[in-house]
């Protein structure tokens, strides 16, 4: 093991509460720790509940700054005062951009959990990576700075499972591979969101893109359903999904079809389509009678629940999964790699819910295996371009177990 590094973490919602637990557990590798967000008190709240519940594995505090994650300079010089190795983005998609100019001006490694947006834009042509990220990537080799994007659960573990689902069959012969995202909790709210809803909505109010029979489909939210007997969730509906992975998986996997699938209850359904309907996930600005200027998405995010707040009285499970169809010693068959994880046992542990427990532990095991120099790489990837098996490994060790279910039964994932 290298010298310890140190963890600069940005964003102080959910994800970043279970990121900042998971790096105080491992502080004997990590060097100093540290949290920036727009909002200190935000990062002081992460900081006293990693305290609270005694989570640094040696003693040390939880560093908390202030910072404008739109300007790359700022967080350079944040960057540059903290002698920063690593940096964790899990605040929100918009800021992707500027937080990355100041690590590639620094020469600082690079984590993110979802791909970049345009505040002023939804669903651009895909794919996605194409138009932002993927264009930083020779400034990143130049640096000497190793950029992992999107490596959440999904997109993140999930590109894994799908690299993973490849290696399991004859070369080339894989023909599908189905991620399934299942929330099978309960929050007890009316209508609440479980990340950002601003982000939330923007996902599903354009174009869903999917890749199959090797090219782009476009369909509209909600026009295709499948229905799933998984395993502990049972049987469950979902409905074909534009997601970030599939905009890196089609290039770096030569599978013809690839397709995400979410599972949304009535209620949201429902909810979501009188919304719509009214204009109010618009993301331009309109005017009011009274000469107010406002954006109905972001009005609608100010009387949501904080996704944050659903943690405490969260219960049930979530399964996201691949379902990965290919050759086998000439048979066809189908496999599920999959992970279970139980709201409530994330809030006990770190105080936060699954969906945010999923989302917040794979960055930290990618940022340990940069430490180590596994995926050390020096370049900008994406996570199918990385050797799974560690980072599976790893995660198994952290509270994200991963499960196979193929011919020959269901058991855990884990290599030699």
């Amino acid at each position: 093991m290298s010298q310890a590094k140190n963890v600069l973490i940005i964003g102080a919602g959910g994800v970043a509460q279970v990121v900042a637990h998971k790096c105080a557990m491992a502080n004997d590798i990590f060097g100093e720790i540290h949290i920036a967000s727009r909002k200190i008190d935000k990062c002081q709240a992460i900081a006293k509940n990693v305290a609270k519940k005694g989570s640094f594995k040696r003693d040390a505090v939880l560093h908390t700054h202030a910072v404008d994650a739109m300007d790359h300079h700022a967080v350079a010089e944040l960057i540059r005062k903290t002698n920063t190795d690593i940096v964790i983005n899990v605040g929100s998609p918009f800021i992707n951009m500027s937080v990355m100019d100041a690590c590639i001006e620094t020469g600082t490694h690079y984590l993110d959990t979802a791909i970049y947006e345009d505040p002023h834009k939804i669903c651009e042509t895909p794919p996605w990576y194409e138009n932002y990220e993927w264009k930083k990537r020779e400034a990143f080799k130049k640096s000497g700075a190793t950029a992992i994007l999107g490596v959440g659960f999904d997109p993140g573990v999930v590109n894994a499972y799908a690299r993973l689902g490849v290696e399991y069959f004859d070369k080339d012969s894989v023909t599908d591979i189905d991620i399934i995202d299942i929330n099978a909790g309960s929050h007890g709210k009316y209508f609440a969101t479980n990340f950002d809803p601003e982000i939330n909505f923007r996902e599903f109010t354009g174009v869903v893109y999917s890749w199959q029979n090797s090219q782009w489909q476009t369909n509209q939210m909600f026009e295709v359903k499948r229905t799933d007997d998984l395993p502990v969730v049972g049987i469950q509906n979902s409905y074909l999904s534009g997601h970030d992975e599939l905009h890196s998986l089609h290039k770096n996997l030569n599978v013809p079809n690839i397709r995400f699938w979410m599972g949304f209850g009535d209620h949201y359904i429902n909810v979501f389509s009188v919304l719509k309907n009214l204009g109010l996930l618009s993301e331009q600005p309109i005017t009011t009678a009274e000469g107010l200027e406002v954006v109905p998405l972001k009005v609608v995010k100010a009387v949501l629940p904080n996704p944050a707040s659903l943690a405490e009285h969260y219960t049930g499970k979530t399964c996201i999964g691949n379902k990965v169809k290919g050759q086998k010693d000439g048979e066809t068959q189908e496999i599920f790699i999959y992970n279970i994880i139980d709201h409530e046992d994330a809030y006990a542990e770190v105080g936060s819910q699954g969906i945010s427990y999923t989302a917040g532990v794979p960055p930290v095991a990618a940022a340990l295996l940069i430490a180590s120099g596994e995926w050390n790489v020096g370049t900008m990837v994406n996570v199918e371009e990385l050797d799974a098996r560690p980072f599976i490994n790893l995660l198994n060790t952290m509270g994200l177990t991963t499960r196979i279910a193929d011919k020959d039964g269901d058991r855990l994932l884990a290599f030699s």
